[in-house]
């Protein structure tokens, strides 16, 4: 427990012992004023509870902090501000706390799985899903520092009318090229012929209407559209050839997926694929009617009336008997919950579609799963260029893997301009462009509280000053500088009198574990991105206060050392918890 929180305990006691006033909390802030005190309590609340003036409460509190705890060395209070001044003694224990501390991790005996990324095989990964990968992936690895075990999986929607088209399109005018004979990535070639599919179809609509047919008609008449709504029903009838075609061209973008999985620095411990799930939830269909939860209209399809909720009424099986995308969520949550020990299933979809989950939701618990109320949508906003909103059809969609190498490009070009770089090898400057670069892109997706849309502006991300991934790598390769023109040992030492730089970084270390809590508790790697960005402040306003290398008193330049050393590794596992790597130099 940090001194913050120690204060904030203390003063909750103080409160109900002294006052008889429960569930009232006083806010314990970091001083920033010119009045001497570490912390700084604000005793409004307690005014009109009491019904003294905030200064005579102020007093009272300081009395009775000092008179119960071994904590404070003074307090003054300033217009109903108590300020308080922590002993020295407390701040070293702090810090050798978190030195101790630092490698251990609480298991919560429950395990999470967390969905992402759940691509289409009909076209590469784009922008949005770059959100999406690095949103869930940094989830999972906030929930697992907090002391989770966590399953990171996806589902491939690897089957339907949008796969048809680019397979009929290949069959048509791919006159048997493959990713291999033209050099192209897999997921690229297979999305060019889906765009090959929409300008052929395109062309026969305007062709029918030409010739009289209305566009909603001619729509459905292309031939086009009708061959490959047949190759779709010939792939659910088991057709040989189509299947044959549908497995060659899917591990096309499978191992197209893989590659940019594998530059973006994420992965998954579990993929599901909808040729296997679609099925899933039609003998939940039949167990909803059983129940009365379900309904049957006269032309056979199965419904869900959600009226009462404050929802619609929802179908699940159509009249022909065939499943809609909701019958499939709902039997893949089922089999999730059946075939792995989870507490909790978190799924990682945009907030275009919040209406669905809710629905999702309610009928599972209608059901009677009790596990459904361990259901959540992580909800994002979608991501917007300084152009505007991306449209796939206008071609204004950014490829995953065009925007990567031009963060690396970037990187690379700023680290030239900057002659940082010149004594290493090749390979280490590589690594380290890349690094850079998509720790930059990384960190400016992430510092975006989730819910909120997002302005991506890939020439604001690199900057090597504020609130970015760039500026904090920067500090910790300055940190491993300092500790290599050290020849650094981590060493025991005698106590040292904390100035206020000192202090403040302690704090701000002692910060972590509370942030990582609230960070898994509202699943949002921003709290972690914009704590990470505070400390690095802390540590160069410390860094430009106090003399390190030149220090004459050997026990003081160990402290500062070791503070920086500590300050260093959270950086690192910070930034590894954004799915961001760090450089030594740059």
């Amino acid at each position: 427990m940090n001194i913050k929180n120690i204060i904030e305990e203390k003063l909750s006691e103080i409160i109900l012992n002294v006052y008889q006033l429960k569930e009232i909390s006083l806010e314990v802030q970091e001083n920033k004023t010119e009045y001497e005190g570490d912390f700084t309590i604000v005793t409004f609340p307690l005014v009109k509870q009491l019904k003294k003036n905030p200064e005579s409460i102020g007093v009272e509190l300081g009395e009775s902090l000092t008179a119960q705890t071994d904590l404070l060395e003074s307090f003054n209070v300033v217009k109903g501000f108590l300020n308080v001044k922590v002993k020295n003694q407390f701040f070293v224990d702090q810090f050798k706390s978190v030195g101790e501390s630092f490698s251990k991790i609480e298991k919560k005996n429950a395990t999470v799985m967390v969905e992402y990324s759940s691509p289409n095989t009909n076209k590469p990964l784009h922008l949005g899903h770059i959100r999406n990968n690095l949103l869930g992936f940094s989830v999972a690895q906030i929930l697992k520092e907090a002391g989770y075990d966590v399953i990171k999986t996806q589902i491939i929607n690897d089957r339907g009318i949008h796969i048809c088209k680019s397979m009929l399109a290949w069959e048509k005018f791919g006159k048997g090229e493959t990713p291999e004979i033209t050099h192209t990535k897999g997921d690229k070639f297979v999305g060019n012929y889906y765009v090959e599919f929409d300008k052929n179809y395109k062309k026969e609509i305007a062709e029918l209407v030409e010739q009289g047919i209305g566009e909603e008609q001619a729509k459905k008449e292309a031939p086009v559209i009708k061959e490959a709504q047949k190759m779709l029903l010939d792939w659910e009838n088991g057709d040989e050839t189509v299947r044959n075609l549908w497995n060659e061209m899917n591990s096309w973008v499978y191992k197209g997926f893989n590659e940019t999985y594998k530059r973006l620095g994420v992965n998954f411990d579990q993929v599901q694929y909808e040729s296997n799930t679609y099925l899933l939830g039609k003998d939940l269909i039949q167990e909803g009617l059983d129940k009365g939860v379900l309904y049957q209209k006269e032309d056979g399809s199965v419904w869900c009336d959600l009226t009462d909720e404050g929802l619609d009424q929802k179908l699940l099986l159509r009249s022909d008997g065939t499943s809609v995308y909701m019958t499939q969520d709902l039997g893949t949550a089922v089999e999730r919950f059946k075939q792995n020990n989870i507490q909790k299933l978190i799924y990682t979809v945009g907030n275009e579609q919040d209406y669905h989950f809710q629905v999702l939701f309610k009928i599972l618990k209608k059901l009677g799963y009790a596990w459904a109320d361990q259901l959540f949508h992580l909800s994002y906003g979608m991501v917007e260029l300084p152009e505007g909103k991306m449209k796939s059809r206008e071609g204004t969609v950014v490829d995953a893997d065009d925007l990567m190498q031009e963060m690396y490009e970037t990187a690379k070009a700023k680290a030239q301009e900057l002659g940082k770089l010149e004594n290493l090898s090749d390979e280490d400057k590589e690594s380290s462009y890349e690094t850079v670069g998509l720790g930059a892109l990384k960190y400016f997706m992430l510092k975006v509280d989730p819910k909120k849309k997002m302005l991506f502006n890939p020439a604001e991300s690199i900057d090597f000053n504020g609130n970015t991934g760039p500026f904090i790598q920067y500090t910790y390769a300055r940190i491993q500088s300092l500790l290599s023109k050290a020849e650094y040992v981590q060493k025991e030492i005698a106590d040292v009198q904390l100035n206020q730089f000192e202090k403040e970084l302690t704090m701000q270390l002692a910060n972590y574990k509370t942030v990582v809590e609230k960070s898994a508790e509202t699943l949002s790697p921003a709290l972690v991105a914009n704590y990470l960005y505070d400390l690095v402040k802390s540590y160069n306003s410390f860094y430009q206060n106090n003399p390190i290398l030149i220090q004459e008193d050997e026990n003081i330049r160990q402290f500062r050392l070791n503070l920086s050393d500590l300050t260093s590794r959270t950086i690192k596992k910070s930034l590894g918890l954004l799915g961001i790597g760090t450089v030594n130099r740059m």
